[in-house]
């Protein structure tokens, strides 16, 4: 361990586990309070017995706070602009998949569109791992993908016109070791909350 580091136990992890999950909104909430309780039983084998009420408990506690935060948001977060933006890159034939579970995802939908006579010009997908990291350090990792799985590369139209979508929707992007690095915190509201 580093020095000024300091060591977290398992309670804390799945606290932040919980945290992150809510925030993201990636999950329904069965799935959420599934997740969690799986979590629980996973590391806190000595309260694996209560694991759903734990689970429900730290999930509402969590959904609690970021109500409260949620009202000193902006009225247009990163996160909404993020919408926007992926919304533009939908219209320009770049199917965006947010918070899957790898490339096998991403990969499987582009079969399926191949199937279909669809095939895209490409795809951004990016994981749940992502979106943590957007909450938390706010930059969101996006891979781009050509319709042949084949990463984009420096000088590629697919990549300057992604990187120009998220420009002028505000949240600045680069390419940095082959992944779209946007400058964006992932404030999602609760929904129902504004």
């Amino acid at each position: 361990m580093a020095a000024g580091e300091t060591k977290i136990g398992p309670e804390e992890r799945v606290r932040d586990f919980t945290r992150s999950c809510v925030r993201s909104g990636l999950l329904t909430d069965e799935q959420l309070r599934e997740e969690v309780a799986e979590a629980i039983t996973s590391e806190l084998p000595d309260r694996a017995g209560s694991a759903g009420n734990l689970a429900h408990q730290w999930v509402d506690e969590v959904r609690e706070e970021l109500v409260r935060e949620q009202d000193g948001w902006p009225e247009a977060t990163d996160y909404d602009r993020l919408q926007s933006a992926f919304a533009e890159l939908e219209s320009l034939d770049v199917v965006v998949l947010q918070g899957v579970e790898d490339h096998w995802a991403a990969k499987a939908e582009l079969q399926r569109r191949d199937a279909a006579g669809q095939l895209p010009e490409g795809i951004a997908w990016f994981t749940p791992p992502d979106v943590w990291h957007a909450i938390d350090e706010g930059m969101l990792e996006v891979n781009l993908w050509h319709a042949s799985t084949a990463n984009v590369a420096p000088g590629e139209e697919l990549l300057d016109a992604t990187l120009t979508v998220f420009d002028k929707h505000g949240i600045p992007a680069h390419f940095d070791e082959g992944r779209v690095e946007v400058t964006a915190r992932w404030q999602r509201r609760v929904a129902g909350h504004r």
